[in-house]
């Protein structure tokens, strides 16, 4: 009976100890899950970086031509508006000028019938009434005349002042046709390639959770060269350059969580990631 019992109290503890060994192995389990899963997740980080700063190369490649494009547009836009303006004003002084030659016209008739009036007149104050009409007459021929010759000095004033904005409303569209062709020629090479690479990041972001791609176009967008991910190069942050303390690189090497740099925020990872994406390619 005690053999028997003692058997059976030694294999009740065998069990209970492989259970505990099981129990023990599971947080082991899950950890190396928990590493491959944030591992798998900078990884695809990493590949979308290196998707999105190939797109960013691409459209480096065009400079400061499309803000130059724009910037003429705008500036040939304003001209042209300024043309227009100083066109219809110019066209305004002429029609003064032609409504009081008319003015002059019709106050010469006048006259000439005034003072065949005169002639018929059977009183004095018949004539001089008259002859004030013919006196108004002359005043108002007088001031328009005088109206007239200001005019003209104006209309010659705004004629040159046209001349010049057509002129470099000529010269300014002439420049954004020039620049608008250099545009579209560096676009026709690299259109194929940059929309190939757009489908790419967008692939490449679907692997992505909604919270962490958020992150990254935070990060991304008030990054100068548009970087969000950066490997630890020489100790050192691949984005800002800034030195990385040996414990934080043995964290960044661990996978066990997303470290971003101290002191401009980037996301960080090490060689070996770097290497997952430059072998498996883009």
């Amino acid at each position: 009976m005690a053999k028997t019992a003692a058997k059976t109290t030694a294999a009740k503890e065998k069990t209970t100890t492989t259970g505990a060994g099981a129990n023990g192995a599971a947080p082991s389990t899950a950890a190396a899950r928990a590493e491959i899963t944030i591992a798998e997740k900078l990884v695809e980080l990493f590949r979308l970086q290196s998707i999105d700063s190939d797109i960013d190369k691409i459209r480096t490649q065009r400079g400061e031509l499309p803000l130059e494009v724009q910037d003429l547009e705008d500036e040939v836009a304003g001209l042209e508006v300024r043309r227009t303006k100083l066109e219809a004003e110019l066209a305004e002084l002429e029609k003064g000028v032609a409504d009081r030659q008319n003015m002059i016209k019709d106050a010469k008739a006048s006259i000439k019938k005034y003072e065949a009036q005169q002639a018929k007149v059977r009183n004095n104050r018949e004539y001089d009434s008259l002859s004030k009409e013919i006196e108004f007459q002359n005043l108002e021929i007088q001031l328009a005349e005088k109206r007239i010759k200001e005019t003209k000095v104006l209309i010659e004033t705004k004629k040159q002042v046209v001349d010049e904005s057509v002129t470099l409303y000529k010269e300014r569209k002439k420049d954004l046709d020039h620049k608008k062709k250099e545009l579209d020629d560096i676009i026709a090479e690299t259109e194929k390639e940059e929309k190939d690479l757009v489908k790419k990041s967008d692939s490449a972001a679907k692997h992505i959770e909604e919270r962490l791609l958020s992150a990254y176009r935070r990060i991304r967008t008030n990054a100068r060269n548009g970087l969000a991910v950066v490997p630890v190069e020489r100790g050192s942050c691949g984005g800002c350059f800034n030195a990385i303390p040996p414990q934080r690189q043995l964290d960044i090497r661990s996978h066990k969580k997303i470290i971003v740099c101290e002191h401009c925020g980037r996301i960080l990872v090490d060689e070996y990631v770097v290497d997952r994406v430059s072998g498996a390619g883009k």
